[in-house]
Formats: C-alpha cells, sequence, structure tokens
C-alpha cells in the first residue's frame, strides 16, 4: 500500500474516458488538492475555467466494467480562509409567485456571498454582506462532485450527475465517508472536485460555500460485485444515491438500489427488506438545483443483519 501525493495541472469539467493523471493500485491513498468551483486554488488564483473543475482522473489497476470501485475519504480540509456562496434562493425552490420578491440585485449581476473560514474554530463567517447579528456556522466540508467514467463512452458535464455519480452535492460525502461507484470503464477513472466547507440540505442557494480543498483518499476495488447507482456507509448508516429529474425519479433510484442491497447482499426476503424499509428509512435531500436531481435512502445500520456476502 503507497500513499502517492499528487498536484493537479490540468482539470476536467467532463467526466468521461481521458488520459489518466496517475495509475494507483487498491489498498493506495492519495494526498492531493482540489479547486473551487470557479477554478480558483488555494492562494485564490484562477488555475482554469470556471465549472466544478474536477482533479484526476485516477487509474485503478484491475477495475473493470462490472467491478466497484470503493473510495474512502480520509481527510477533507479547506486549504484557506476565503470562501464564496450564493445569496439568495434558488427560484425553483420556492413558489413561483414568490420569485419576485427574492432579493435580487438591481443590476441583474448574479450577487455572490464572501465568507472567513477558520479551520481552528471550526467556523465559517460571512462578512460580506454584513448581516444584522452576524452570521456564523459550523465547518462540514464535503465533496460536491466526484465520481467515475460515465457508461458507454459518455463524457458528462460536472454540472450534473448519474448513475457514474458526478455532481451529487449531498453534504453526507465528507470525512469518514466510504463511497461505492459501478465501474463503466478500464481502470474506473476516478474524479473529484467542488469543495464546500459546509453546505445546506438541498444546495438551495445554488452553492455551498465554495472553497478550495486539501484531500486524501484511499480506493479498494470489489471485483465482480455489480452495482447500479452510487452507494455509501457512514459509522452510523448504509445509503444510496439516487440522480435524476423530477424529484419522484430520484428517489425511485435510490430506493431501489437500496431494496436491491438489502435483498441481493444482505440476503433480506423482499418482503423483509421492503417492510422495513417501509418502517424505519430515511431520506435526505442532496440538491435540487443542478440538472439532475440528488436523493439519498439512508438506513441505519443498527437495522442490518449481518452482510451474507
Amino acid at each position: 500500500m503507497t500513499v502517492h501525493t499528487f498536484r493537479p495541472t490540468l482539470y476536467y469539467t467532463v467526466m468521461g474516458t481521458a488520459a489518466p493523471v496517475l495509475t494507483i493500485a487498491p489498498g493506495d491513498s492519495v494526498q492531493t488538492t482540489t479547486v473551487d468551483a470557479h477554478g480558483y486554488d488555494a492562494h485564490r488564483v484562477q488555475v482554469t475555467p470556471p465549472g466544478n473543475p474536477m482533479t484526476g482522473p485516477f487509474y485503478i489497476e484491475g477495475a473493470e466494467p462490472g467491478d466497484t470501485l470503493v473510495v474512502h475519504i480520509e481527510e477533507l480540509v479547506p486549504n484557506r480562509t476565503y470562501g464564496w456562496s450564493g445569496l439568495l434562493l434558488a427560484p425553483n425552490v420556492v413558489d413561483p409567485e414568490f420569485v419576485p420578491h427574492l432579493p435580487w440585485p438591481a443590476d441583474g449581476q448574479r450577487r455572490l456571498g464572501a465568507w472567513h473560514v477558520d479551520n481552528a474554530a471550526g467556523t465559517a463567517t460571512l462578512v460580506e454582506p454584513e448581516v444584522d447579528g452576524g452570521l456564523v456556522v459550523p465547518l462540514a466540508p464535503m465533496l460536491g462532485c466526484f465520481g467515475v467514467a460515465a457508461d458507454e463512452g459518455q463524457a458528462i458535464s460536472t454540472a450534473t450527475s448519474g448513475t457514474h455519480g458526478g455532481n451529487m452535492d449531498y453534504r453526507g460525502f465528507g470525512a469518514g465517508a466510504t463511497i461505492f461507484f459501478p465501474v463503466f470503464a478500464p481502470g474506473a477513472l476516478f474524479y473529484l472536485g467542488d469543495g464546500h466547507a459546509v453546505q445546506g440540505a438541498g444546495e438551495i442557494a445554488g452553492t455551498g460555500v465554495e472553497i478550495s480543498c486539501d484531500v486524501r483518499f484511499r480506493v479498494d476495488l470489489q471485483k465482480g460485485r455489480r452495482i447500479n447507482r452510487p452507494r455509501g456507509e457512514t459509522a452510523t448508516h448504509i445509503l444510496t444515491a439516487g440522480n435524476a429529474r423530477p424529484l419522484d425519479q430520484a428517489l425511485q433510484h435510490a430506493t431501489t438500489e437500496m431494496a436491491r442491497w438489502l435483498q441481493e447482499e444482505y440476503g433480506l426476503h423482499p418482503i423483509h427488506a421492503q417492510t422495513l424499509l417501509g418502517q424505519v428509512v430515511d431520506y435526505e435531500v442532496g440538491n435540487v438545483f443542478d440538472p439532475a436531481y440528488t436523493m439519498i435512502c439512508k438506513l441505519d445500520k443498527r437495522w442490518l443483519p449481518q452482510r451474507s456476502q
């Protein structure tokens, strides 16, 4: 097992079968960096055009279509003190008659808020514009966009998401989380980026507190394990991600993937699995802003039997 240090100089705003920047083996870790959604690095220098630029892709030895890539987010830390965010709710998350009452800027340009991010204190403080009483929120760093090369040779924009992962904007994808991706291309071709210092559920203002990050991740490979959509695991829950629009289709995808997981890998009879979900399942909204919405289906691990695989 090797720990690689990788400093990116090239970034991608699509997730497809690009030339890999580094080849790593299952069990290896990578220490690297990401830029923010506008392409600014740790020094607030724009090093690449905007659009959720991704670091990668990383080629995982032995990964083939039909396998599952396992990504452990070991460390995720903002690497500068400046973050930025949207200042008004996305028009699609409020009633149509309320849209004219959103705080639109007079000049029609998109206004951004400026935040001071303090890792030591564990806080993000809104510094521009000033608001009465101030606004300080706790840090909860996460990756907004990450995943593997898409199916059928597609190159899919980092503005959206799908079965390959992508721009899911789920605030649970932070340090300590493990995420499982279906492999569609040789080497899997793993990308990551779009760091947020903190973000509310749904990304309803169109951004989190956007920031560049230092990241350490570790990969494993499960040969012959075929999954349909991204799955995840935390210390307390297992989860599945559905990425689609409209929102009910994203929920359907996430729920179906969870039912399959319980039935096929935990050995639950369909009646057991589906009755269990009916009474104890939990859902979270990843995002309702991007072209494809994200719904997360969660199940507390205390309801799980010993895994059959």
